[in-house]
């Protein structure tokens, strides 16, 4: 047992390597040499770990996955305001700080490199999307969408929105910081829900 806890922890510092040589030099540079030198490894441990590139870049991805999706966890086990609860999971999803900021750049670049190898990742297939359609369907739980509100259309809307933010956040993070990430979600979740009323008072923020 022991070994087998050192081994997924070296798998993980192999990965966290990956993001840095990714950050450094992009997918271009993410050779199996550079990583392994960023690891401290050579090329042959390195394989002892990983046996071929792709399967060292599936399991890389799906570890910003997995960091991202245990704060969201962390998140939605809180006992919270469903809107308050619903904007600080979408602020796990749009970067906000160096280091989520770092994961979204590493995802992205990650996205791109993924596009034309769907046998070995569907980038499409990330959980985002599922995960808005919840959200919205957590609001209507609640009674706090607006009655005539399309279900399907407010998350197609609430995606694009949360994936634009993203992009922004990463290529201009001074401009569009946490403060204006804050208030732009803020203003769309209260535009999709009905006007407060007396049974929904002490539900909000």
């Amino acid at each position: 047992m022991p070994k087998q806890i050192d081994h997924e922890k070296r798998r993980k510092q192999i990965a966290e390597a990956t993001w840095r040589v990714i950050l450094e030099r992009g997918m271009e540079g993410a050779s199996a040499r550079n990583i392994a030198k960023e690891a401290g490894l050579s090329l042959g441990a390195l394989r002892h770990y990983f046996s071929t590139q792709d399967e060292l870049l599936v399991f890389a991805m799906k570890l910003v996955q997995e960091k991202a999706r245990a704060r969201i966890e962390d998140i939605a086990t809180k006992d919270l305001p469903p809107k308050e609860k619903m904007l600080h999971i979408l602020l796990e999803i749009v970067p906000t700080n160096e280091e989520t900021i770092r994961e979204m750049e590493v995802w992205f670049a990650f996205t791109v490199y993924a596009r034309h190898k769907k046998d070995m990742f569907d980038a499409n297939h990330d959980g985002i999307y599922g995960g808005i359609r919840n959200l919205i369907a957590y609001l209507d739980e609640f009674d706090l969408l607006k009655q005539d509100a399309d279900k399907d259309i407010e998350a197609e809307r609430l995606y694009a929105l949360i994936d634009g933010l993203a992009l922004h956040a990463m290529l201009d993070p001074v401009r569009v910081n946490k403060d204006r990430i804050t208030r732009v979600i803020m203003q769309h979740v209260e535009s999709i829900c009905a006007e407060e009323t007396n049974e929904t008072e002490g539900r909000e923020y």
